[in-house]
């Protein structure tokens, strides 16, 4: 099954494997970082970390804002779905706390379902909706 591109297989069937020995079991293939080294034997230099900014605190309080505003009026809908939206970021990175993404995905939702019963509460009680 080849076509005029050399595609000899489909891109769906198996894969050969080749397994070789792997390395001796008292070797370590990591060695720390030089500047870690130096902060840990007291030189004063700080290790170079890779922080990323996190988006789940953020994503909380907004939920906890649009919660909030959602018992008392139905424009804090935006504020919600932008919560909901951090939140769903927020599950899917691995450096993030998953429980306070959880905590402010179900404030968050609670928060646009409120919102969403105001505006249509106002709708129907202004005769927009009938």
């Amino acid at each position: 099954m080849s076509d005029d591109r050399g595609y000899s297989r489909l891109p769906t069937a198996p894969t050969p494997v080749t397994v070789e020995t792997g390395p001796d079991a008292d070797h370590i293939g990591w060695q720390p970082d030089a500047i870690a080294v130096g902060a840990a034997a007291g030189s004063g230099a700080a290790p170079a970390v890779a922080s990323t900014p996190r988006i789940g605190p953020w994503a909380l309080l907004a939920a906890i804002v649009a919660l909030v505003a959602s018992f008392f009026v139905g424009w804090g809908i935006p504020l919600a779905i932008i919560a909901v939206v951090a939140s769903i970021i927020a599950l899917r990175r691995p450096v993030e706390n998953r429980a306070l993404a959880i905590w402010s995905l179900v404030l968050a939702v609670l928060a646009t379902l409120y919102s969403a019963g105001w505006l249509v509460w106002y709708a129907y009680e202004f005769n927009i909706l009938g």
